[in-house]
Protein backbone atom coordinates (compact mmCIF):
# COMPACT_ATOMS: atom_id res chain seq x y z
CA UNK A 1 0.00 0.00 0.00
CA UNK A 2 1.87 3.02 1.36
CA UNK A 3 5.55 2.59 0.63
CA UNK A 4 8.66 4.73 1.64
CA UNK A 5 7.22 6.80 4.76
CA UNK A 6 7.08 9.73 2.29
CA UNK A 7 3.51 11.15 4.39
CA UNK A 8 5.65 12.07 7.43
CA UNK A 9 8.15 14.84 6.23
CA UNK A 10 7.96 17.91 3.98
CA UNK A 11 11.48 19.02 2.73
CA UNK A 12 12.70 21.98 4.41
CA UNK A 13 16.35 21.43 5.26
CA UNK A 14 18.01 20.25 8.45
CA UNK A 15 17.83 22.91 10.79
CA UNK A 16 16.37 21.57 14.04
CA UNK A 17 13.92 23.68 16.36
CA UNK A 18 14.33 24.16 20.07
CA UNK A 19 12.37 20.82 20.41
CA UNK A 20 15.24 18.91 18.70
CA UNK A 21 12.65 18.52 15.67
CA UNK A 22 14.28 18.98 12.26
CA UNK A 23 12.29 22.36 11.20
CA UNK A 24 9.35 21.60 8.52
CA UNK A 25 8.94 17.66 10.15
CA UNK A 26 5.93 17.26 11.87
CA UNK A 27 6.14 16.14 15.44
CA UNK A 28 3.61 14.66 18.36
CA UNK A 29 2.15 17.44 20.24
CA UNK A 30 0.62 16.02 22.84
CA UNK A 31 1.01 12.30 24.51
CA UNK A 32 -2.46 11.48 22.90
CA UNK A 33 -1.67 12.29 19.28
CA UNK A 34 0.63 10.77 16.32
CA UNK A 35 4.33 11.82 15.53
CA UNK A 36 3.77 11.52 11.77
CA UNK A 37 1.98 10.28 8.90
CA UNK A 38 3.51 7.24 9.14
CA UNK A 39 2.42 6.24 12.99
CA UNK A 40 -0.61 7.13 11.82
CA UNK A 41 -0.68 4.34 9.36
CA UNK A 42 0.75 2.17 11.07
CA UNK A 43 -1.50 1.79 13.70
CA UNK A 44 -4.57 1.63 11.58
CA UNK A 45 -3.85 0.15 8.81
CA UNK A 46 -4.97 -3.30 10.14
CA UNK A 47 -7.54 -1.74 11.27
CA UNK A 48 -9.21 -0.16 8.96
CA UNK A 49 -7.92 -3.98 6.76
CA UNK A 50 -9.51 -6.65 8.67
CA UNK A 51 -13.12 -3.72 8.33
CA UNK A 52 -12.76 -3.54 4.85
CA UNK A 53 -12.52 -7.24 4.43
CA UNK A 54 -15.24 -8.29 6.66
CA UNK A 55 -17.37 -6.08 4.71
CA UNK A 56 -16.21 -7.36 1.12
CA UNK A 57 -14.99 -10.60 1.96
CA UNK A 58 -11.49 -10.61 -0.59
CA UNK A 59 -8.25 -9.56 0.28
CA UNK A 60 -7.93 -8.13 -3.22
CA UNK A 61 -10.53 -5.61 -2.60
CA UNK A 62 -10.03 -4.99 1.23
CA UNK A 63 -6.12 -3.71 0.36
CA UNK A 64 -7.47 -1.86 -2.53
CA UNK A 65 -10.24 -0.19 -0.20
CA UNK A 66 -7.63 0.05 2.49
CA UNK A 67 -5.63 2.25 0.40
CA UNK A 68 -8.09 4.70 -0.65
CA UNK A 69 -9.34 5.41 2.54
CA UNK A 70 -5.84 6.53 3.77
CA UNK A 71 -5.77 8.08 0.14
CA UNK A 72 -8.82 9.89 1.22
CA UNK A 73 -8.25 10.97 4.43
CA UNK A 74 -4.57 12.26 4.00
CA UNK A 75 -5.34 15.63 2.73
CA UNK A 76 -7.99 16.67 5.31
CA UNK A 77 -6.72 14.82 8.38
CA UNK A 78 -4.54 16.62 10.99
CA UNK A 79 -1.34 14.68 12.31
CA UNK A 80 -1.91 16.65 15.40
CA UNK A 81 -5.27 15.15 15.83
CA UNK A 82 -6.13 12.87 18.98
CA UNK A 83 -5.73 9.41 18.61
CA UNK A 84 -9.48 9.22 19.01
CA UNK A 85 -10.39 11.97 16.48
CA UNK A 86 -7.77 10.38 14.06
CA UNK A 87 -9.54 6.42 14.29
CA UNK A 88 -13.13 8.16 13.99
CA UNK A 89 -12.16 10.07 11.30
CA UNK A 90 -11.00 7.18 9.26
CA UNK A 91 -14.27 5.36 10.15
CA UNK A 92 -16.07 7.57 8.69
CA UNK A 93 -13.41 7.77 5.40
CA UNK A 94 -13.92 4.36 5.46
CA UNK A 95 -17.84 4.11 5.13
CA UNK A 96 -17.62 6.55 2.85
CA UNK A 97 -14.97 4.26 0.65
CA UNK A 98 -17.01 1.36 0.86
CA UNK A 99 -20.24 3.48 -0.04
CA UNK A 100 -18.38 4.36 -3.20
CA UNK A 101 -17.54 0.59 -3.84
CA UNK A 102 -20.65 -0.92 -3.27
CA UNK A 103 -22.19 1.69 -5.43
CA UNK A 104 -19.75 1.42 -8.15
CA UNK A 105 -20.18 -2.66 -7.76
CA UNK A 106 -23.87 -3.55 -6.77
CA UNK A 107 -25.40 -0.38 -8.16
CA UNK A 108 -26.74 0.02 -4.28
CA UNK A 109 -26.18 2.59 -1.89
CA UNK A 110 -25.07 0.74 1.60
CA UNK A 111 -23.68 3.57 4.05
CA UNK A 112 -23.53 2.00 7.58
CA UNK A 113 -20.58 -0.25 9.25
CA UNK A 114 -20.98 -1.63 12.63
CA UNK A 115 -19.42 0.60 15.00
CA UNK A 116 -18.22 -2.89 16.90
CA UNK A 117 -15.61 -3.74 14.09
CA UNK A 118 -12.93 -5.83 15.35
CA UNK A 119 -10.37 -4.61 17.57
CA UNK A 120 -7.11 -5.13 17.33
CA UNK A 121 -6.54 -5.61 20.86
CA UNK A 122 -9.40 -8.53 21.08
CA UNK A 123 -8.76 -10.73 18.32
CA UNK A 124 -11.95 -12.80 17.81
CA UNK A 125 -12.10 -16.59 16.75
CA UNK A 126 -15.16 -16.77 14.50
CA UNK A 127 -16.94 -19.72 12.05
CA UNK A 128 -18.65 -18.36 9.36
CA UNK A 129 -21.94 -20.00 8.15
CA UNK A 130 -20.96 -18.16 4.44
CA UNK A 131 -20.84 -22.03 3.11
CA UNK A 132 -24.13 -23.06 4.00
CA UNK A 133 -25.56 -19.53 3.08
CA UNK A 134 -24.17 -19.48 -0.46
CA UNK A 135 -25.57 -22.71 -1.00
CA UNK A 136 -29.07 -22.07 0.47
CA UNK A 137 -29.02 -19.05 -2.14
CA UNK A 138 -27.73 -21.48 -4.78
CA UNK A 139 -30.47 -24.35 -4.19
CA UNK A 140 -32.65 -21.64 -5.25
CA UNK A 141 -31.69 -20.14 -8.41
CA UNK A 142 -33.16 -22.09 -11.27
CA UNK A 143 -30.49 -24.53 -12.82
CA UNK A 144 -28.97 -21.67 -15.56
CA UNK A 145 -28.32 -18.85 -12.45
CA UNK A 146 -26.82 -21.60 -10.40
CA UNK A 147 -24.79 -22.86 -13.27
CA UNK A 148 -23.50 -19.47 -14.08
CA UNK A 149 -22.34 -18.77 -10.87
CA UNK A 150 -21.15 -21.74 -9.69
CA UNK A 151 -18.32 -21.67 -12.88
CA UNK A 152 -17.83 -17.84 -12.11
CA UNK A 153 -17.34 -17.43 -8.72
CA UNK A 154 -17.02 -21.05 -6.85
CA UNK A 155 -14.98 -22.60 -9.93
CA UNK A 156 -13.42 -19.00 -10.89
CA UNK A 157 -14.32 -19.00 -14.39
CA UNK A 158 -13.45 -16.07 -16.60
CA UNK A 159 -16.80 -14.91 -18.47
CA UNK A 160 -15.73 -16.37 -21.71
CA UNK A 161 -14.87 -19.44 -20.03
CA UNK A 162 -18.28 -19.62 -18.39
CA UNK A 163 -19.78 -18.68 -21.70
CA UNK A 164 -17.88 -21.48 -23.44
CA UNK A 165 -18.89 -24.21 -20.80
CA UNK A 166 -22.71 -23.22 -20.89
CA UNK A 167 -22.57 -23.07 -24.57
CA UNK A 168 -23.46 -19.44 -25.09
CA UNK A 169 -22.20 -15.73 -26.26
CA UNK A 170 -20.01 -14.23 -23.81
CA UNK A 171 -22.96 -11.12 -23.81
CA UNK A 172 -25.14 -13.69 -22.50
CA UNK A 173 -23.11 -15.00 -19.96
CA UNK A 174 -22.63 -11.46 -18.59
CA UNK A 175 -26.54 -11.27 -18.83
CA UNK A 176 -27.22 -14.51 -17.11
CA UNK A 177 -24.51 -13.44 -14.56
CA UNK A 178 -25.77 -10.29 -13.98
CA UNK A 179 -29.57 -11.62 -13.48
CA UNK A 180 -28.31 -14.75 -11.19
CA UNK A 181 -26.40 -12.38 -9.01
CA UNK A 182 -29.91 -9.91 -8.75
CA UNK A 183 -31.70 -12.85 -7.90
CA UNK A 184 -29.13 -14.06 -5.45
CA UNK A 185 -29.38 -10.80 -3.44
CA UNK A 186 -33.17 -10.71 -3.44
CA UNK A 187 -32.61 -14.83 -1.83
CA UNK A 188 -30.27 -13.36 0.75
CA UNK A 189 -32.23 -10.64 1.78
CA UNK A 190 -34.96 -13.16 1.97
CA UNK A 191 -33.35 -15.39 4.10
CA UNK A 192 -34.10 -18.65 4.95
CA UNK A 193 -37.49 -20.21 4.17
Amino acid sequence: MAQGGGWARRRAGDRSDAGGARAGELRVVSGDGYADWQAVYEDNVDRIYRLMFSKVGNRVDAEDLTAEVFLAALRPLRVSASVGEVRAYLLTTARTVLAGHWRATMGREITTIDEDYADPQRPEVTVSDAPQRAEAVLSGLPERYRRILTLRFLNSYSVKDAAAALGVSVANAKVLQHRALRRAAELGEEGPA
